[in-house]
């Protein structure tokens, strides 16, 4: 089993970045043995435990929590593996990790085949028949899912043959495998030992609560010299760098060697890196002339270090000096640091932005073209508003994007508005335009009335030369809306759509249709994705032209049919491309698209139907926990839709003032989100929509007049399998208590708000009712429930939430969750019940023993909670503003946090001073 260096005391409180999983008679001796020494020759941490090697037990409490806090996960996969219970155990941990909270895991598989791993075949299937005459059938069982698991992922096969390459090119590639994947970091921080606790930390706090990926995080901020390798390389994956310039700084040699390789990826012309200097209580002239503390600090070092090192550290020094960054002096009349770390974070923001558009650019076939077109139409003085309009999936976005990033910096603001469809849907108008003007005008703006009606706001705009895009137009309002009109003179507006009508009724001065690939660059294009090269493959030349013919060069077509062929055999390519020859020319594009779909197992085209329907823009982590109680491989299915460009991963990073208001007051963590080509979603819309013409019996429902249709009338059937309503648009909806009870396959529920409405409650929110508001019955197969706004006092007696995985009721009217003890709640991870403000106590919850996170936040009635002891998964509870909670609750020590702010508990008990995991 797994291994450790480190003792079991330190590993409850360090972080590694890799767990390293293996049986030890098979492999301690050579290859593990190697690639150990290789992973922390990188200055890595690398949990493994050798003490415990040949005992043989059961998980201990140290392995399962260097599992939890471990980046990554590496599993030695050999063929003694499953012979020992304490690795079974060990997999099963880790894949439980690998599905819910999204570890990195890389199975080797060492001298075995991945086949009979995946299908529990050969030696493997002997050790699991052992373990079947010895332990309990659930157990093995649990076993054998997680090694089935592990069989379907990725990873290195060593078959150890003649023809095999040697073990040390192995190693080679795990390690710089292991190091791509742990230096994803967008902004690296050098700071002083004198920020790290006060400065530095809320700084690093701010960026993280956006989204923004930080190196050193602040688990990882610590004393000390710091690992060259580890950071070195960190530097160089990150595409930004601060440095907090403080009395100190210059006295660590580790920092200055920070600085020197950080100023030598800024000098370095194709590498683009942006270098942002904090003045922290030091002026800036001292630091461009090494004078002050750091004229000591220099000193110190000539007498220690050589000297041309020394004048390499003095020279970037001085650079960084004459850098535009921030001065905070700390004085009386200065500004609040927060205002500062406000500041940075926006600058971040907008940095990063740039970097990611550029960087989607540059990764373009043949836009350069049509940009040059729309550059030419920018300069002409009478065109102020140019429309880009073309099909689904043609590039309109992209070329936007692209003419964005060559021409932003020659005006005076600037912003990309992306998804205005999509976002008017999710906050309304209102809100989204005071998000937008805010970000021109560099204030906060608040129009509550249909037009912009403020003199003041008009006149501020029209002193403004702005370029602006708003993308996804679907409505000619929208533009007159968002104030396109009162932007100042040489302002540009690029607005794409998909309809020409909805261009020229909103003013466009000229509109440039956005036209297929040549034949040439769609080549280019369709080989990037079907060889990772950029001409066909030998023998595939034909076939490649008769598809990207077929396709009529629209991009999107062009990346998916790719992802979908790459690897495919010959046959395989030829009956697709026959598929194709006898669709309708009008037809071809959706065909083309249709056929990776086909393309895909039952369980992975369930999920692609799911996420179309109801998971784009949801965050990726709880996705993947719902789905995984919904479907066994869960995620290894998404994973094979991103692999084959059906669906893509979006960081949160880029997001309004009011949206991080909303997450950050409710101290809710913001995660990489799911995303989807609007073409891609309209498709699997398309094939729900055809499994039937009755509005019951298809299997997911989403479209507002559909859902209260089948609520309203009782007509669901045992086909639906999800609904979600947004609430927001619709009047109030009476229906029957039992309309949920022929739905006995209804797995998820969302009936919702946009985040901008929960941010104003209201009793009139509550638009869901039965008849004399009987309790309405749920079906026990749920796995999510989402209901703002719940009406009834409390859920259904006859609901047994056995199969739940996330309960979630934010400004619910219950009094009670339910009467009875429910001992079956193995599945539950989470409990939402923010500012239900009549909720009294909270049942025994003895059995959701995997239960995470418990928010009672602003649940002002709660008077007890029942005793969390024994609920050693729990790892947040929020209580803040529980006026009547005079008790502190019973709880578990592996708190990483609790919330006990603005409640009526005096003082917490002592060992509250214990909770050594405990963030806030």
């Amino acid at each position: 089993m797994a291994s450790s260096s480190s003792s079991s005391s330190s590993s409850t409180l360090m972080k590694y970045h890799v767990f390293l999983s293996f049986r030890g008679e098979d492999t301690r001796l050579n290859f593990t043995t190697h690639l150990l020494q290789a992973l922390k020759d990188e200055g890595l941490d690398v949990f493994f435990d050798e003490e415990k090697l040949e005992k043989g037990e059961q998980l201990s409490q140290a392995l399962s929590r260097a599992i939890a806090v471990s980046s990554i996960s590496i599993i030695v996969l050999s063929a003694d593996y499953a012979s020992s219970k304490s690795c079974l155990v060990e997999l099963s941990d880790i894949m439980d990790r690998y599905s819910v909270e999204q570890q990195i895991v890389l199975p080797i598989f060492y001298h075995v085949n991945p086949s009979d791993v995946e299908n529990i075949d050969g030696s493997f299937k002997k050790s699991f028949d052992e373990h079947e005459t010895r332990r309990s059938v659930d157990e093995v069982k649990q076993w054998k899912t997680a090694f089935a698991e592990v069989g379907k992922l990725e990873g290195w096969h060593i078959d150890g043959s003649i023809s095999d390459r040697p073990e040390t090119q192995y190693i080679k590639d795990i390690v710089a495998y292991v190091m791509q994947k742990l230096m994803k970091h967008q902004v690296f921080l050098s700071l002083g030992e004198d920020t790290r606790l006060n400065f530095s930390n809320h700084l690093v706090n701010a960026l993280e609560k956006v989204g923004i990926n930080v190196f050193p995080d602040n688990e990882t901020l610590k004393k000390g010299e710091k690992l060259p390798p580890t950071y070195s390389r960190a530097i160089s994956a990150s595409n930004l760098s601060i440095l907090v310039l403080s009395k100190a700084y210059a006295s660590s040699k580790s920092c200055l060697g920070e600085l020197s390789d950080i100023m030598d990826r800024k000098h370095n012309p194709t590498d683009k890196h942006i270098v942002l200097p904090v003045f922290y209580h030091v002026d800036p002239s001292d630091v461009r002339n090494s004078g002050g503390h750091f004229k000591t600090s220099f000193e110190e070092h000539e007498s220690e270090q050589p000297a041309d090192r020394v004048q390499q550290w003095k020279t970037a020094f001085a650079e960084v000096g004459k850098l535009k960054g921030w001065h905070i002096e700390g004085g009386k009349f200065d500004r609040p640091e927060t205002e500062y770390i406000k500041d940075v974070v926006e600058y971040v923001i907008k940095k990063l932005t740039n970097i990611g558009f550029e960087s989607a650019s540059e990764e373009l076939v043949g836009i350069e073209y049509q940009k040059n077109a729309i550059l030419k139409l920018i300069e002409q003085k009478d065109c102020r508003v140019i429309g880009l309009w073309g099909m689904g999936g043609q590039g309109k976005t992209t070329l936007a994007e692209a003419v964005y990033k060559n021409f932003s910096s020659e005006f005076e603001s600037h912003w990309f508005l992306q998804n205005v469809r999509e976002e008017i849907k999710k906050q309304g108008k209102e809100c989204l335009r005071n998000e937008f003007l805010s970000k021109l005008l560099k204030s906060n703006v608040d129009i509550g009335t249909p037009s912009i009606g403020s003199t003041l706001t008009q006149e501020r705009l029209n002193k403004k030369k702005v370029l602006v895009v708003l993308d996804d137009v679907d409505d000619s309002d929208q533009i007159d809306y968002m104030g396109v009109k009162h932007f100042g003179y040489g302002s540009k507006t690029i607005i794409t759509s998909r309809d020409r009508q909805v261009l020229e009724s909103g003013g466009a001065d000229t509109i440039h249709e956005v036209k297929g690939l040549n034949e040439n660059d769609s080549l280019q294009l369709f080989s990037t994705f079907a060889f990772k090269q950029l001409n066909p493959a030998v023998g595939f030349q034909d076939l490649s032209r008769r598809f990207v013919m077929y396709t009529q060069g629209n991009p999107l077509a062009l990346k998916v049919l790719g992802s979908d062929l790459n690897k495919r055999s010959k046959n395989y390519w030829e009956s697709k491309v026959e598929r194709l020859k006898d669709c309708p020319p009008e037809k071809k594009i959706s065909e083309a698209l249709k056929i990776s779909y086909d393309g895909l197992d039952l369980v992975e085209q369930n999920i692609f139907l799911d996420i179309a329907c109801f998971f784009k823009g949801e965050p990726m982590k709880r996705t993947k926990l719902i789905l995984s109680g919904c479907y066994k491989g869960a995620v290894c299915g998404i994973n094979k839709l991103v692999d084959k460009c059906l669906i893509d991963v979006s960081s949160p990073c880029i997001l309004g003032a009011s949206y991080l208001a909303y997450f950050t007051g409710r101290r809710l963590k913001l995660l990489d989100t799911i995303s989807m080509h609007d073409t891609l979603e309209e498709m699997g819309k398309d094939i729900v929509c055809q499994e039937s013409k009755t509005l019951g019996k298809r299997s997911r429902l989403w479209n507002l007049k559909h859902v209260e249709e089948v609520l309203k009338y009782n007509k669901g059937t045992d086909r639906i399998q999800g609904i979600k309503l947004d609430m927001s648009p619709m009047g109030n909806l009476l229906f029957q208590p039992s309309v949920f009870e022929s739905m006995i396959n209804l797995r998820c529920i969302f009936f919702y708000y946009p985040w901008s409405w929960l941010i104003k409650e209201g009793e009139a929110y509550k638009k869901l009712h039965t008849c004399q508001d009987d309790i309405i019955s749920l079906p026990d197969e749920l796995r999510y429930l989402r209901w703002d706004y719940y009406p009834f006092k409390s859920l259904s007696s006859s609901f047994n939430p056995k199969n739940l995985l996330a309960l979630k009721l934010p400004y619910g009217n219950m009094e009670q969750l339910w009467n009875e003890v429910h001992q079956d709640l193995v599945h539950l991870r989470e409990i939402d019940l923010f500012s239900c403000k009549n909720l009294k106590k909270i049942p025994n919850l003895l059995g959701a023993v995997n239960l995470k996170r418990l928010d009672c936040e602003k649940c002002e009635s709660l008077v007890e909670l029942p005793s969390l002891a024994r609920l050693t998964s729990l790892k947040s509870l929020r209580l803040k503003g529980c006026r009547s909670l005079k008790k502190f609750p019973e709880i578990p020590n592996n708190f990483y946090e609790l919330d006990l702010s603005e409640t009526g508990i005096k003082e917490g008990p002592e060992f509250i001073e214990h909770l050594d995991r405990l963030h806030r």
